[in-house]
């Protein structure tokens, strides 16, 4: 029986850090020197919470406490590179920021006054704007 073709999976962190959003400025393509959430695949053999944190920590720095899934994304173009589906978190930050990895930068933005954003990670923020409202309003 042959191998079913199917999506790639994902993981975004949309990691509130001293009430300000974190965003990592992409090394590579696609999208190459543009802002995004910290993420990216889960390996084989990993929960996709695992791959959140992981993802975090060698993007940012930073270590994250998850605090629960923003949504599941799923459009079959919002990757250039193919069909991927990407399961969002939000999570809190604790530690020092930092670039690593495959960003050039990571930085700390107004959750309400962000920059063009690769992917489709605004409309990712978007639908998460009452977690991320609640997470701050937490974090104040």
């Amino acid at each position: 029986m042959s191998k079913p073709v199917t999506p790639l999976l994902t993981v975004d962190i949309i990691i509130l850090f001293g009430g300000k959003l974190v965003l990592i400025q992409r090394m590579n393509p696609p999208y190459q020197g543009q802002w995004a959430l910290p993420g990216g695949f889960v390996d084989v053999g990993e929960t996709v919470e695992d791959a959140a944190t992981r993802e975090a920590k060698e993007e940012t720095g930073l270590d994250v406490e998850l605090k629960g899934p923003a949504g599941v994304f799923s459009d079959p173009n919002r990757d250039p590179r193919g069909h991927t589906v990407t399961i969002c978190f939000t999570a809190a930050g604790h530690g020092t920021l930092k670039a690593s990895s495959d960003a050039r930068d990571a930085a700390l933005f107004d959750p309400y006054d962000l920059p063009p954003l690769a992917f489709d990670h605004g409309k990712i923020i978007t639908a998460a704007a009452k977690q991320i409202r609640l997470l701050l309003q937490g974090q104040s």
